[in-house]
């Protein structure tokens, strides 16, 4: 008897090893701020889910939702704050009206490209201010993506000064649409599938979104025939996973690793993608009668003028983002001579 019960004692704490009580299996519904289907945007969502699922052998199971299945695009931060949704695919500068500084989480005009914007989230601090500004709502939020420059924007007409903007009606995101006011353009924020039918009747004259492989899955370049570059307002833009933040603090550290790799490797594939599969796009919707600019020093300088006025009101008027934008600019200081050492120019 005595050999007995020491023999199932042994195969009772072998088992516990393998498989502790504790550690319960997590199902995450994840509505987006994307359609599944849209080339990068979209698609890395769906690539998560899948990622997940794969590796994690069952313990975690994370569903993805088009837009609007669930919740509205633009509503899944409270979803996922008050828990009535356990995660959101989307990206931070789709908040800036509960806090400006979510915009610096997002895209920052004239600000870092894709590396040096990765190399502050995940070791300059960035990543975890990020968290001080969301944990209060009870969000958890990762970087699990990342795009590198977007387009500046199609437009029905040529712009050739900054008067040509007057006036305009444009679908515009994050801190580019505050400067984009500077100049006389009415800016709105649209989720990527409201864009072409209010391009298509006339609600907006002009509309920026993304990269050229995205825009033109969504189709613009069949309204608007004026494409301009570079997209000064946004030279890289880091997509997030949100969480519930009971549920990321229920969860089991194997389970939070679990997630926090596969975006990591969401990252590096969506990068690696992103930059593969611009010429091919802009080529062919060249070919369709597209007309690609780049714009002059003049309207660059427009844009930058723009930019400084609308980042020093937002220092002033809001001390999280003071902190965040300080941070991130020191940052980029001692970031720039590695930069200008290291580069080609």
């Amino acid at each position: 008897m005595k050999k007995l019960l020491a023999a199932a004692l042994l195969s009772a704490s072998i088992v516990g090893v393998g498989t502790p009580a504790s550690a319960d299996k997590v199902k995450l519904n994840m509505p987006s701020t994307f359609p599944g289907s849209l080339v990068q945007l979209g698609q890395a969502g769906v690539r998560f889910q899948d990622t997940v699922n794969e590796i994690s052998g069952g313990d975690i199971e994370v569903k993805f939702f088009e837009p609007k299945a669930l919740v509205p695009p633009l509503e899944i931060f409270d979803a996922v704050a008050n828990g009535s949704v356990d995660a959101g695919w989307s990206v931070a500068g789709y908040w800036g009206s509960k806090n400006s500084a979510f915009n610096l989480f997002a895209a920052v005009p004239f600000g870092p490209a894709a590396g040096e914007y990765i190399a502050w989230m995940w070791y300059g601090g960035g990543e975890k201010m990020m968290n001080d500004l969301y944990n209060p709502y009870g969000i958890q939020s990762l970087v699990c993506g990342v795009i590198a420059p977007e387009a500046s924007g199609w437009f029905r007409k040529e712009i050739n000064s900054p008067e040509d903007l007057q006036g305009l009606k444009m679908r515009f995101f994050g801190l580019g649409a505050k400067a984009m006011q500077k100049l006389g353009v009415d800016t709105q924020l649209l989720a990527g599938g409201d864009i072409y039918p209010a391009l298509e009747r006339g609600t907006i004259d002009a509309t920026e979104f993304s990269m050229p492989a995205i825009d033109q899955n969504l189709g613009f370049y069949n309204i608007a025939k004026h494409y301009y570059f570079p997209g000064w307002h946004q030279q890289s833009t880091i997509q997030e996973l949100l969480v519930n933040k009971k549920t990321w603090d229920g969860m089991t550290d194997q389970q939070r690793a679990i997630i926090s790799t596969a975006c990591k490797a969401n990252v590096a594939v969506q990068l690696a993608e992103g930059e593969a599969i611009q010429g091919k796009a802009l080529a062919e919707m060249a070919a369709a009668g597209v007309t690609i600019h780049q714009w002059s020093p003049e309207m660059l300088a427009a844009f930058s003028g723009a930019w400084d006025e609308v980042a020093a009101e937002e220092v002033a008027a809001n001390p999280d983002f003071a902190n965040v934008y300080g941070n991130l600019t020191e940052f980029r200081k001692g970031y720039a001579q590695w930069k200008d050492l290291g580069y080609l120019k």
